[in-house]
């Protein structure tokens, strides 16, 4: 298959089904297999892309066959390769849990529409050669998000939506101002010729006052301290398959738009900024993390851990060299996966119990052990502890800011590691190990399998990537490296040419 092609596949095929999708809309179980084959041809796309992107580099495609960069540039590096992969492998475990975990409601309310129309959003984030297009898919992102938040027609989902809109819209026009100003210092929005033409330019009030908006904007799509406090307003009160797709996908498309932006534009997070986003970065995981443990509400607590996630992301920008851009590659990719994981598991404790309080629920290990090893394996991954991939993920991390001389940055991702233990700690004492609470209705039936097994194999593929950690590795060493110097990017773009 060529490979121009290949890029744009992981766009297409969500489309695809997403349209087919609404042309079914009064048949859901129809939508729902029709997703399903979308998910798994999505799965083969994006696969078939890394392995393209492996032996070939940077590969680039111009749909219209304008020539770069008057054209709309799709491109695939290692990093947004490795991106759709994984995004791919979470939607294709949340297509397969969608057959039970999905209500009456969101079926005939446009869920796997817009399920689809989010994959399209996600894919074309992390495969966009423009940074007008970026913001594009930002609003394809948050129409569907905001969709998926009110399909199940509750009032505390309409809150929610409302809050989620409202400091979105906000980032995502403080965004589209900086574009603004960058076009109008350049000329140009191709973010290959942008990473030419910038950093030989001289420093204008122009491209410093979008830097900062784009600071602001990325901060606020990828929940970094202080913005991160529409998250968790949010992400609890969604049902778990949507919590899923929230908790794995959209905060890390932000940190990923951070990463692209900061290094292909300004070559990395320097002087003042630095300094702002290393203070940043600190203060997300230490905040998320502590707020995590004070919760009762599994959902709530699992929100939290996400900003303290984003620290992690954050602190591979902060140092801004290739050791600390790869290991933040490698922890994407990790961090995706699991906490994509947990909140399917989530979602099957309160099918079990009926409750995501841990004050009200108990037990079930007893009633549901098979559960309570999965949830044991995810969460110790979650913490960082061996041998699942969250081990490699934060030694990594905190390797890189030991080298990049930054040790109280290393210092603090694993004592924040400790935390998050403690809270994996928490939820499993409380819900699996103490008793259950008198008066509890537990659901002693067993589990549906469509809800456990996507959740078993995103845990499975986490511990395979701890115990043979080494391609992945060496895949987010390609693209550290991809981001630290942004020639070859610009090379398999714009070709060679001025």
């Amino acid at each position: 298959m060529s490979a121009n092609i290949l890029v744009i596949l992981p766009i297409v095929v969500p489309l695809i089904a997403a349209g087919l999708c609404a042309v079914l809309w009064l048949r859901p179980t129809l939508q729902r297999w029709a997703t399903l084959a979308g998910m798994v041809a999505l799965a083969a796309s994006a696969f078939g892309l890394l392995l393209a992107v492996m032996e070939q580099g940077v590969l680039a495609t111009q749909p219209g066959n304008w020539a770069a960069p008057f054209g709309i540039s799709v491109v695939a590096d290692p990093l947004s390769a490795l991106g759709v992969a994984a995004a791919s492998l979470v939607a294709l475990a949340v297509a397969v849990y969608a057959f039970r975990g999905v209500d009456t409601n969101a079926l005939h309310g446009g869920f796997f529409p817009l399920f689809c129309g989010l994959m399209v959003g996600v894919n074309g984030s992390f495969l966009t050669g423009d940074i007008f297009n970026l913001y594009v898919w930002f609003e394809v992102l948050l129409v569907c998000a905001i969709g998926l938040l009110v399909v199940h027609r509750e009032g505390v989902n309409l809150d929610a939506a409302v809050k989620y809109a409202a400091l979105n819209l906000f980032g995502t026009i403080l965004f589209l101002t900086g574009v603004a100003f960058v076009y109008g210092s350049t000329g140009t929005l191709n973010f290959a010729e942008l990473s030419t033409i910038l950093p030989a330019m001289e420093v204008t009030p122009g491209i410093t006052f979008a830097l900062v908006l784009f600071l602001l904007a990325l901060g606020v799509k990828a929940a970094a301290f202080p913005l991160f406090f529409w998250l968790p307003i949010a992400y609890h009160t969604a049902p778990p398959v949507v919590s899923a797709l929230f908790g794995a996908l959209l905060t890390k498309v932000g940190i990923y738009a951070a990463m692209r932006v900061f290094m292909l534009l300004y070559q990395g997070a320097t002087g003042t900024i630095g300094d702002v986003v290393i203070f940043a970065a600190a203060v997300t995981m230490i905040a998320g993390a502590i707020a995590a443990l004070a919760q009762s509400d599994i959902r709530r607590m699992l929100a939290f851990l996400i900003v303290s996630g984003m620290g992690y992301l954050m602190m591979g920008l902060a140092l801004s060299t290739p050791e600390g851009l790869s290991a933040a590659s490698f922890y994407l990719i990790h961090d995706i996966l699991v906490k994509a994981a947990v909140f399917l598991l989530a979602g099957i404790v309160i099918y079990a119990t009926g409750s995501a309080d841990l004050r009200k629920i108990g037990g079930l290990i007893r009633s549901h052990p098979v559960l309570a090893v999965i949830f044991l394996g995810a969460g110790l991954s979650l913490a960082g502890l061996p041998p699942f991939s969250g081990f490699w993920g934060k030694v990594v991390i905190a390797d890189a800011a030991f080298a990049g001389n930054e040790p109280v940055l290393g210092g603090i991702a694993l004592g924040v590691g400790l935390i998050t233990l403690m809270c994996v700690a928490k939820i499993w004492m409380e819900a699996f190990w103490k008793a259950a609470p008198e008066g509890m209705a537990l659901n002693t039936a067993r589990v549906p399998l469509v809800l456990m097994v996507p959740a078993a194999g995103l845990t499975l593929i986490s511990l395979v990537i701890g115990l043979y950690a080494e391609p992945l590795i060496e895949l987010a060493g390609l693209a550290g490296q991809g981001l630290a110097d942004p020639s070859a990017y610009a090379e398999g773009v714009l070709g060679g040419q001025p």
